[in-house]
């Protein structure tokens, strides 16, 4: 497996040419990456020490809008500056882009050097820190799902987002002869990310017509979601560069399959599974037990970290493979949360909740932070709903609207307790601001619908 650049084969790479171009990033609220194209040689002399951007970046819109109602920054502030802070061991060669390397960054406080506590990479390393203060280190992974489309970014922005069509003719789930088809574009990917240092495992054609899954190695939590992050900027990169579109909008037509990010969560101490124990119930420790006790008790709380958009909702639908209720079973694709690798070593949850949109920073730290309030309260795991997990009537149901997460964002103690009372503040004015959005839009349906029968 490449390793990521170190900052002295950055210098040699750059003397000798090969690398003229550092990307200084970080990740904002809808996870993107952001930031700055630094001359190689300024970022050896002066960059790779901190550079700044405005703070504006941490609270603003899909659009880059600057919406009221921030308590961290506004008009009436000033917009002032953060601190981008690289950290060194995410140094990696950016392949796909010719003479290029990346480096990302922690956002700090311009004044006191502190971290900026709605920083979603600072969110989840505090996160990491209270379980590695109770012995334990979280391990994740995520599954990236996404549409390959025929045409580009450019072409179908023109063309007002219409006659879409994805690049497959059909239903591609591990199909190899239609996946062989998009290969100018999904090995480029495979390729180009393994050699960033990103460990891919494989890519495969999903549930739907054009639809794309890449799974990466799991890893320590920090750098899983920095992985996610990392591969699904690129995607979208080499899908440009190939003259092709792809999209993470979970729901892109209403009688399609969406798209997930699945998380897969265990604890680990040195070596050792903290999730795996031979003679507990399909091979899970009490502390894993207790672990999604608390993914299911909080589950309406943490779900705007997984369903971030209006859009995310669209998705939760019976018989897509969807859930829509917050209950566990064992390798169940019906379920919100589905135990994997039963009675094995590898045994784990995967958080099914999520969405192709969500920002992996947030989205894991708000998993953690439900799963160590499960061990802490010492939670017993309900009993698991075996079968169709769509029909069980006694199951909680995942909040089915924006409208219904802001509230129980809004209202969530624990996350409060875990995160920080601004932080819920932050984005709880965060999602406000898509709803207020959405709600003020006039859409195609309602035209269509009432234009002539109104």
């Amino acid at each position: 497996m490449p390793s990521p650049l170190t900052f002295h084969a950055l210098e040699t790479a750059v003397a000798e040419g090969d690398i003229d171009t550092v990307l200084v990033c970080f990740t904002d609220m809808q996870g993107r990456l952001m930031g700055k194209r630094f001359h190689a040689a300024n970022f050896i002399e002066h960059g790779h020490k901190e550079t700044h951007c405005c703070n504006y970046l941490l609270a603003t819109d899909q659009e880059m809008a600057t919406p009221d109602g921030y308590a961290a920054t506004s008009w009436a502030q000033g917009y002032g500056d953060y601190v981008m802070q690289p950290d060194l061991s995410t140094l990696r060669p950016v392949p796909w882009l010719e003479g290029t390397a990346m480096v990302l960054c922690d956002v700090l406080d311009h004044h006191t050097h502190k971290p900026v506590s709605h920083d979603p990479r600072a969110i989840l390393k505090a996160q990491v820190a209270r379980a590695e203060a109770m012995g334990l280190t979280p391990m994740m992974a995520s599954e990236l799902e996404f549409f390959l489309f025929e045409k580009g970014f450019d072409e179908i922005r023109k063309g007002g987002f219409r006659d879409l069509k994805p690049f497959s003719g059909y239903n591609q789930d591990y199909h190899i002869l239609q996946t062989t088809k998009e290969e100018d574009v999904m090995r480029p990917i495979r390729n180009h990310l393994f050699a960033a240092g990103i460990p891919v495992e494989n890519t495969k054609g999903e549930a739907e017509t054009g639809q794309e899954e890449l799974n990466i190695r799991y890893a320590d939590a920090l750098s899983c979601a920095d992985h996610h992050t990392i591969a699904k900027h690129a995607v979208k990169e080499i899908a440009w560069q190939a003259g092709r579109a792809v999209t993470f909008l979970p729901k892109w037509r209403a009688d399609k399959v969406g798209s997930s990010s699945h998380l897969h969560q265990s604890l680990w101490k040195g070596d050792t599974p903290v999730f795996r124990d031979p003679d507990g119930p399909h091979g899970m420790s009490a502390t894993m037990q207790s672990f999604m006790a608390g993914q299911l008790k909080y589950a309406a709380d943490l779900t705007f970290f997984l369903a971030p958009y209006v859009n995310s909702y669209k998705r939760f639908m019976k018989g897509t493979f969807a859930p829509t209720k917050a209950a566990w079973s064992v390798d169940n694709r019906t379920a919100g949360f589905r135990v994997c690798g039963d009675g094995t070593p590898a045994v784990r949850v995967e958080c099914r909740i999520g969405g192709s949109d969500l920002n992996p920073y947030l989205a894991q730290a708000a998993l953690l932070a439900a799963g160590l309030a499960g061990i802490e309260e010492n939670l017993p795991l309900p009993s698991e709903t075996a079968g169709d997990v769509y029909d069980a009537k006694e199951a909680p149901e995942i909040p089915q609207t924006l409208r219904a997460a802001i509230e129980t964002l809004r209202g969530s103690a624990m996350l409060k307790a875990a995160l920080g009372t601004d932080v819920v503040a932050h984005y709880t004015r965060c999602a406000e601001v898509e709803q207020e959005a959405f709600d003020a839009a006039v859409t195609d349906w309602e035209i269509a619908r009432g234009f002539e029968r109104a």
